[in-house]
């Protein structure tokens, strides 16, 4: 007896897992789902099989040959055009015209007893036997009812609920006999359960529904594909699986190299010649491919990786399909849902959000925030906004058309004839897209005033003084092949929320205003900025003390724009500073975190040699600063807040400071001590500017090297921050390490959970349940404050599929404790 295998389908509905591989290539547990079809056929004695091919025949072909690698007898018919469920097989009819035959389906997954269903055939003397199984939900499927001998009285083809009579449907798996034949015409498109059985029903002829116990799975979403492969783990489908059981659930294939410090949670299936190395984390309905490299810190859960994929270090891959030959780069993120096909790359670090499709051959970039589907294009765009404006890959993602659109957008969002001041760091990459940025201002009525490389906080004043407001261009932080474009309200601070959802609103519907010729914008250098700044700093800032101080400090300008200000700056201060670094370095726009430290130590080192006061390193755009103690070691950012709030409150004695929540509640202790408050604003920083332009306000910072100096400016301002420390210190005659030590020590912890999107407000439901009767802050996310005063901070990632936790006790055993059990509650929630 034979079989036919009808595998010409073109999954349409699984695109664009099918874009380049039929829909029977398709692997379940690293074996396609049309190889488990054959191999029930044979275990079932159908050796002889005739496949009936269409969409990418020759792929199938080249994949089974002649079958006989599995020790069965295979041959083609091939469809030049569809022919329909019936019509496929009529195009089989010359090998299958002799003798009763099987027909099934090379897509769907199955464990059903194929020689039973024969035995019930033949002992019926059917023409047709249809193979029925019991479902939940037969909306999908092919209704059928039979009576108690089992005839086929009635078939319904994808009914609504209101015509839902049985909970038996056709699972496309037939007994038949060549008769059956002379009801099918040829070269047309036929359908069984459509054209067929209805006209053999008619004539009375016998057609019987043989209702089979055992697994069924029509694989045809990404949903049921899914499915499929946790049900093969879970042992709910009778199918051979290659390799070795190790533990319970766990399939290890032949040849794969499997680090004894990676995390498996299983089931789970890891393929032959896999690597996956120490620190990686395999958890349960994972299956992944041969020869795929899983890199330490990656995070794999219900992900199914095709053949020949890399998985960089921390990337997260949560319920998402993964096509072959395709790299995954560090840190990047795939989330549930999400399709990525054959042969694309998903840069570092970007994020492709559920459900999202991405056709083969593209290619998405690092950073990239990917929320629609890459059919055509060849790379995701980014999100417009993120935490430093709009950000890029200078020249991929940032280029220079995109920059026009920016700029155009940004300016039809002001009044004709308003002045906006741009400005840019000491990179090529900032001076010429500018340019870019100048050219669309003008071209939309808008007069600009460019100050040209200048720190941040400096085009933040200019642009406060008279501009309907700014556009800086700088190095993305730690980033050097990145570029920040900076919108800035009339204040300028940073575009608030609002404000940003207006700029995307025009930027989308691309209504971009042109001026015509007699209102092209003008253009203006404005001179002696740097003496302007620093005269309106010195004035603003109290200075007592320090020319008589006889203070010496030491400070590294980081080969950055701060360097343009120092010298007028230290001028004036009559303070005998040494500078180091103070030349502008085209070739190091920014530093990474690695190189920063080092220059840390490095200053330290001076410092000490010197017997300094204190030492101060500025980031390469003068908005932050990182301290040294005079013994040269350095304060680290989140300590360095303490000291300066303590320096600032003891001499202001009232008012309120602006800090974010997931600041260590000791700054409260610090600020009550010398009879201030603490006022507590979300981690936004345009919250910290709101709350720095008020009355009361004294002082502000992020813990993260940013300080607010409310009487000069209420947005971070580094040559501000080291202006007030100097004076606070000469005031004081109190050295830094002194300051410090009498602080008592935080035991602040933090950590990220990959959350998947759609479940994130389920997440924090949850959270606020666990905290029950504890006191809540909503200030930003959700505060879980204890008996004892222990704190933990659950806050959504407005931008990644990531909560962040925050969590302090009186010692770090304490912390991490309380740290672990909220982490718990969100993975929980997550999973």
């Amino acid at each position: 007896m034979k079989a036919v295998v009808m595998a010409g389908g073109e999954g349409t509905r699984l695109r664009p897992m099918t874009s380049s591989m039929p829909k029977p290539l398709l692997p379940v547990a690293n074996r396609p789902i049309m190889e488990h079809v054959l191999r029930l056929l044979k275990r079932h004695g159908l050796n002889e099989t005739v496949v009936t091919v269409q969409f990418l025949a020759s792929l199938v072909k080249n994949y089974f040959g002649d079958g006989e690698e599995l020790g069965m007898e295979l041959t083609y018919a091939n469809e030049e055009k569809p022919l329909g469920t019936a019509g496929s097989v009529k195009n089989a009819e010359e090998a299958l015209k002799d003798d009763t035959f099987l027909v099934i389906s090379g897509d769907a997954l199955t464990d059903f007893d194929l020689t039973d269903l024969i035995r019930f055939h033949k002992e019926k003397g059917a023409l047709v036997t249809v193979c029925l199984t019991r479902v939940p939900n037969p909306l999908e499927f092919g209704i059928t009812i039979v009576d108690e001998e089992g005839k086929v009285e009635r078939f319904l083809e994808k009914p609504t609920w209101g015509q839902v009579f049985s909970d038996t449907v056709n699972t496309g798996i037939y007994v038949m006999e060549p008769e059956v034949f002379d009801y099918v015409e040829a070269d047309v498109p036929v359908d069984w359960s459509g054209d067929v059985f209805p006209q053999l029903m008619k004539e009375g002829r016998p057609i019987y529904g043989y209702v089979a116990e055992g697994y069924w799975e029509d694989v045809g979403t990404h949903e049921s594909y899914v499915k499929a492969q946790a049900d093969v783990l879970e042992g709910k489908v009778q199918i051979d699986m290659d390799g070795f059981e190790i533990s319970p659930g766990v399939w290890i294939a032949e040849g794969a190299e499997v680090s004894p410090d990676a995390v498996l949670r299983g089931p789970l299936y890891i393929g032959d010649y896999a690597k996956v190395e120490a620190g990686a984390e395999i958890r349960e309905h994972t299956v992944v491919g041969s020869n795929v490299v899983v890199k330490s810190g990656a995070f794999l859960h219900k992900a199914v990786v095709h053949d020949n994929v890399y998985i960089g270090p921390h990337s997260n891959l949560r319920g998402c399909v993964v096509g072959k030959n395709t790299d995954i780069m560090r840190a990047a993120r795939i989330e549930d849902g999400a399709v990525i096909g054959d042969e694309c790359l998903v840069g570092e670090e970007s994020i492709v959000q559920g459900n999202v499709r991405v056709y083969p051959f593209k290619t998405i970039e690092a950073g990239a925030f990917v929320n629609t589907s890459v059919i055509w294009e060849s790379r995701g765009q980014a999100h417009l906004f993120g935490a430093r404006g709009v950000s890029g890959i200078l020249n991929v993602e940032i280029t220079p058309e995109l920059v026009v659109r920016l700029a155009g957008a940004y300016a039809t969002t002001l009044k004709k004839g308003a002045i906006v001041t741009t400005a840019r760091d000491h990179s090529r990459g900032a001076r010429a897209l500018k340019r870019a940025v100048i050219s669309a201002l003008q071209a939309s009525a808008i007069d600009v005033r460019d100050l040209e490389n200048v720190p941040l906080p400096v085009a933040r004043q200019q642009t406060a003084r008279g501009s309907a407001g700014g556009i800086m261009l700088r190095t993305s932080p730690g980033v050097p092949d990145s570029v920040d474009i900076m919108f800035l309200d009339e204040r300028g601070a940073d575009l608030s929320q609002a404000q940003q959802r207006k700029l995307d609103r025009v930027f989308a519907r691309q209504e971009y205003r042109r001026a015509f010729p007699g209102e092209i914008g003008d253009l203006q250098f404005p001179s002696s900025i740097f003496d302007s700044y620093t005269g309106s700093l010195l004035r603003r800032v109290d200075t007592t003390g320090i020319a008589d101080s006889g203070l010496k400090v030491v400070i590294d300008a980081s080969n950055g724009s701060a360097g343009l200000v120092l010298p007028s700056l230290l001028g004036r201060l009559e303070v005998d500073a040494l500078t180091i670094n103070p030349g502008l370095d085209e070739s190091r726009p920014t530093e990474t975190a690695e190189s920063r430290r080092a220059g840390l130590v490095r200053l330290g080192e001076i410092v000490a040699s010197a017997r300094a006061a204190f030492g101060v390193r500025f980031d390469p755009v003068g908005e932050r600063i990182s301290l040294v103690d005079e013994r040269g070691r350095i304060i680290e950012d989140d300590r360095a807040l303490l000291v300066l709030l303590d320096l600032v409150a003891a001499e202001k004695r009232s008012g309120k400071v602006a800090l974010p929540v997931t600041t260590t509640r000791i700054a409260e202790q610090v600020a009550a001590y010398h009879g201030t408050q603490v006022e507590w604003t979300t981690t936004s920083p345009d919250d910290l500017t709101r709350v720095g332009r008020a009355e009361n306000t004294i002082f502000g910072g992020d813990g993260r090297g940013g300080y607010i100096v409310p009487e000069f400016s209420s947005v971070f301002d580094g040559s501000a921050a080291f202006v007030q420390l100097i004076g606070l210190v000469a005031r004081t005659q109190l050295t830094l390490s002194q300051i410090d030590a009498r602080i008592p020590r935080a035991h602040v912890l933090k950590r990220d959970v990959p959350t998947p999107w759609a479940v994130k407000g389920l997440v924090m439901r949850r959270v606020v349940e666990a905290a029950g009767d504890r006191q809540v802050d909503t200030t930003d996310g959700v505060r879980v404050v204890e008996a004892d005063g222990r704190w933990a901070l659950v806050l959504p990632d407005p931008a990644e599929a990531v909560t962040h936790l925050w969590a302090e006790g009186p010692d770090d055993a304490s912390a991490q404790a309380l740290l672990d059990e909220w982490a718990d509650v969100v993975d929980g929630a997550g999973r």
